[in-house]
């Protein structure tokens, strides 16, 4: 687990968190992005206490948690256009199909998931990364189950969100080469 913590983190700036199973860091995760509280001390985004701005916060994040949080009966693209109506951000057939294509799923938009592998999964939940434009980006093992064409992928696609100004906070068990300012913290 972690206390004393303390950090912060400014526009283009990513905090990589490293550490054991069960060592707290998708503890940490939820508490930064409000589905926990600290157990003493405070979380804050742009200066106010992110409690005290509930959705407004929720509105700037996007969180990626360790399962891909997909529904087994719908396909790739019913799974985006299901998240991105609960995150009041409709998109279109034509930009769900760009964005599976980034992901390398080209062909296999309207598979249902429950045949999708592991990797494939986790490659649809990241899709969500080139179509949601939040600020804050939670990833919780990101590269999991992903070969190593899918995990430059993902290392890229955070890059290019840093280097648009955007932050983001990220737990891996991997080596994750980030060009921007990267700063490392461990658990247990």
């Amino acid at each position: 687990m972690f206390n004393g913590l303390s950090f912060h983190l400014k526009a283009g700036e990513c905090l990589v968190i490293h550490g054991d199973n069960g060592s707290g860091k998708t503890s940490l995760l939820r508490t930064l992005v409000g589905l926990a509280a600290p157990a003493a001390g405070a979380l804050y985004w742009h200066g106010r206490k992110i409690d005290s701005l509930d959705e407004e916060y929720r509105c700037q994040l996007i969180y990626a948690g360790h399962l891909p949080g997909l529904k087994e009966e719908l396909d790739a693209e019913e799974n985006l256009q299901f998240a991105l109506t609960l995150a009041n951000e409709p998109s279109s057939v034509s930009a769900i199909h760009t964005a599976l294509h980034q992901v390398g799923l080209q062909g296999k938009e309207n598979l249902p998931t429950r045949l999708l592998s592991e990797g494939q999964k986790r490659r649809v939940s990241l899709a969500r990364l080139v179509l949601q434009k939040r600020p804050l980006w939670v990833l919780d093992e990101p590269l999991t189950a992903l070969d190593s064409k899918a995990a430059q992928w993902v290392t890229e696609t955070i890059d290019r969100h840093l280097c648009r100004g955007g932050i983001a906070a990220v737990t891996t068990h991997h080596e994750m080469k980030l060009k921007h300012a990267t700063y490392h913290i461990t658990c247990g």
